[in-house]
């Protein structure tokens, strides 16, 4: 089943379930696929790809907007952010750790032939293709860096 339908479709169970939290976030994450689907050149169709990396750009923004409101010390704001992060993080590809990144930059690094920072962009879009969604691009640049210094 496509995410666009699997989000339709927990849309009508979180309302059966009068899950006020869960249904506002569904329905934002509907109206952010829908104007994607609509824009120009988009054909009127969503991949699955291009839906996660909306969703991961969704829960990014409410995580950032959760350490401003902590910062201005509204704290139920910040909670609120932190609870649609938390379904939205449900239809997101497990995050992989540290070590995990560090593994396959690793494994990137020898089969690019990268030896040298100046050789960061080669190994960068390799590494960001092949774990687009389940790892953040400052976690792999670090890494990165630090294996080609």
């Amino acid at each position: 089943m496509a995410l666009f339908d699997q989000i339709s479709n927990d849309i009508k169970e979180a309302m059966k379930a009068r899950d006020k939290v869960r249904l506002e976030t569904l329905r934002n994450i509907k109206k952010v696929f829908l104007e994607a689907k609509t824009a120009p050149g988009a054909n009127d169709t969503l991949e699955d790809a291009d839906a996660l990396k909306i969703l991961a750009k969704l829960a990014k923004q409410g995580k950032e907007s959760a350490a401003t409101f902590v910062q201005q010390n509204r704290q139920d704001l910040a909670d609120e952010e932190l609870a649609q992060v938390k379904v939205i993080d449900e239809y997101l590809p497990k995050q992989m750790s540290e070590a995990e990144i560090e593994e396959a930059v690793k494994a990137i690094i020898a089969q690019t032939g990268a030896s040298s920072i100046k050789e960061m962009g080669k190994v960068m879009g390799v590494a960001s293709k092949q774990m687009a969604g389940r790892a953040d691009g400052r976690v792999i640049s670090t890494i990165v860096k630090k294996l080609l210094a």
